[in-house]
């Protein structure tokens, strides 16, 4: 009876050894798959790993597609008192060369494509307010008229929420999905090495917590089969960790009160620094402007901002130190912002000065 208790016992121990072995084994790869997880890197504040090398050179317009003419859509939006006789809009800082415009006529959409052509630019950053809005439904005409015409076509995304209700992580992924399988496979779409190209407004990125970025543009990547290159309104070091490219909307606060001189130094001195803080690595962006004028803005609390164009030195100006910065590219506030009075769009005022200056000088930047 003893002796033949002893054969179960080794088994016994043998059994147990080999179970040991197996459950060292499990914890030893369920660690290993833990440290592996996506889940793990969740809460990081910085970007995956991608480099932006060997950027092509581009020269790119915000451009505004929210206006709205009661002969083809059956409303003024966006210029508002009117005035056809005497050639003035009151909500506007100067008057468009061929009269207010609508934005979803097919034939201004393709001519205002061919002129930004001519003059050397190769995109626009398309202001965007939604999905279904006025803005987006403008788009398809956008992108048709860019594929004939050549040009490329990106949305600068500027709204967090469509409701009275705060913004939030998940609208804002939700928007950037919509445009992404709507709109980034088409011929037309502004591609980086075959990445499409979104470009967001600092009013979205600061309505948003910093920690949730990372995993909103994390969820966005992994959502759409091309990944995505985002270009933020933003230039700190915090953003060049999250984004894949900085760029500044506008400026003209800290320029408006320069001389031409003064104006070459600032600019000299701020380009350099905004490629050197986006690094080899990011999308380096230099953002120009002809001016600015905000008095027909009413509705904003005084003192209004005016930046003179100096008979087109102010734009000329920033031209020639955009190009000594050398970034990957050169963005334009703005084609056709009337609001502002940032256009370089013909108007009555100016003529076509600005197209001009866009064809010199955005030829010497593409051509290097």
């Amino acid at each position: 009876m003893f002796k033949n208790a002893q054969q179960p016992s080794k088994r016994h121990i043998f059994v147990g050894l080999l179970l040991t072995c197996l459950l060292v084994g499990i914890i030893a790869l369920s660690t290993i798959a833990i440290l592996k997880s996506p889940s793990s890197t969740h809460t990081s504040t910085s970007r995956p790993p991608i480099q932006w090398t060997h950027v092509p050179r581009e020269v790119l317009a915000f451009y505004y597609g929210w206006y709205a003419t009661p002969q083809v859509s059956g409303v003024w939006y966006h210029w508002g008192n009117v005035d056809l006789v005497h050639e003035h809009i009151g909500t506007t800082a100067h008057y468009p060369i061929g009269g207010p415009y609508d934005s979803h006529d097919p034939q201004v959409v393709e001519h205002q494509c061919e002129l930004a052509r001519q003059a050397g630019i190769t995109g626009f950053i398309v202001s965007w307010w939604g999905p279904g809005s006025f803005e987006d439904r403008g788009v398809p005409i956008l992108l048709d008229a860019a594929q004939r015409t050549g040009l490329k076509v990106t949305i600068y995304d500027e709204i967090a929420t469509h409701t009275r209700s705060p913004a939030s992580a998940a609208t804002v992924e939700s928007d950037l999905l919509y445009v992404l399988h709507h709109y980034a496979q088409n011929p037309a779409w502004l591609r980086v090495n075959a990445t499409p190209v979104i470009f967001i407004y600092g009013r979205v990125i600061q309505a948003i917590s910093w920690t949730a970025w990372p995993s909103i543009l994390a969820h966005v990547r992994s959502a759409f089969p091309d990944s995505v290159a985002f270009i933020a309104d933003q230039l700190s070091p915090q953003a060049a960790r999250v984004f894949d490219g900085l760029h500044a909307y506008s400026y003209a606060g800290a320029i408006h009160s320069l001389t031409i001189p003064q104006l070459q130094q600032w600019a000299a001195t701020n380009y350099h620094q905004w490629v050197k803080l986006a690094g080899p690595n990011h999308i380096s962006c230099v953002t120009i402007m002809p001016g600015y004028d905000d008095r027909s803005q009413i509705q904003r609390p005084p003192p209004h901002l005016v930046l003179d164009r100096h008979a087109g030195s102010t734009y000329s100006t920033l031209w020639k130190q955009a190009i000594a910065a050398h970034p990957n590219w050169i963005l334009i506030t703005s084609w056709n912002e009337w609001h502002e009075g940032t256009e370089i769009e013909p108007s009555k005022e100016f003529g076509d000065t600005a197209l001009l200056t866009t064809q010199v000088y955005a030829h010497q930047f593409l051509s290097h």
